[in-house]
């Protein structure tokens, strides 16, 4: 058994080592760089600490912030859950994003396609805006396209659409990409400065995470 005490120290000093806590100059201040969430928020795994991004794949800033996130994300010490939520601010594409995100997941394709669906929408312009589109994209990406779209429809991607548009309100959700620390906090690029800053205020609140486990 992990002594719980013993883990949260070695995992306090893992999160100082990391090349964003250690470029921190200030501390963050609530209600500017972070929020603190009342109630709080319902994680995954309450024996973790979790960070989520909440995420548009029609998001520009969105598509920008992924290459540092997910550098961030993989350097973080064990113990610490990141997900991804997406979340749709209207009935139309993002919708679509929403259950093609989900699919992805459940089919094991997002370390392949995750990115490249940020590119087909922001850098070849091919928005995905509809159904045929985002098959036409899986197809030239080598991927069974209609196996991938039955997944989309499927119970099982419908059941966690409603879940996810409840946390990103719980959460206070008005833009992307922002960032759930552990259901207690959120931070996001227009209240830490920065996209960037943003990595390092959720440094500083992983570490507040931590000392209260």
């Amino acid at each position: 058994m992990i002594d719980r005490r013993k883990f949260s120290g070695l995992a306090l000093v893992a999160i100082a080592s990391l090349p964003h806590a250690r470029a921190q100059i200030n501390v963050p201040v609530e209600g500017t760089h972070f929020l603190e969430m009342s109630p709080r928020q319902p994680t995954r795994d309450r024996a973790q600490v979790e960070v989520v991004e909440f995420f548009a794949y029609s998001c520009v800033h969105c598509h920008a912030f992924e290459p540092a996130l997910d550098a961030w994300q993989k350097a973080l010490p064990a113990g610490i859950l990141f997900r991804r939520i997406p979340v749709a601010f209207n009935d139309g594409a993002q919708v679509l994003h929403q259950r093609l995100y989900f699919a992805l997941e459940s089919l094991g394709l997002l370390e392949r396609l995750h990115r490249r669906v940020f590119a087909a929408i922001h850098v070849q312009h091919d928005h995905l805006h509809s159904a045929p589109e985002i098959a036409a994209f899986l197809a030239r990406n080598g991927v069974d396209a209609e196996q991938v779209m039955q997944v989309m429809n499927s119970f099982g991607v419908t059941s966690r659409l409603k879940p996810a548009m409840q946390l990103a309100g719980g959460y206070g959700i008005e833009g992307t990409p922002s960032l759930g620390i552990d259901g207690r906090w959120l931070t996001s690029g227009s209240m830490a400065g920065s996209n960037q800053r943003s990595l390092q205020v959720a440094d500083y609140l992983l570490s507040l995470a931590m000392k209260k486990r």
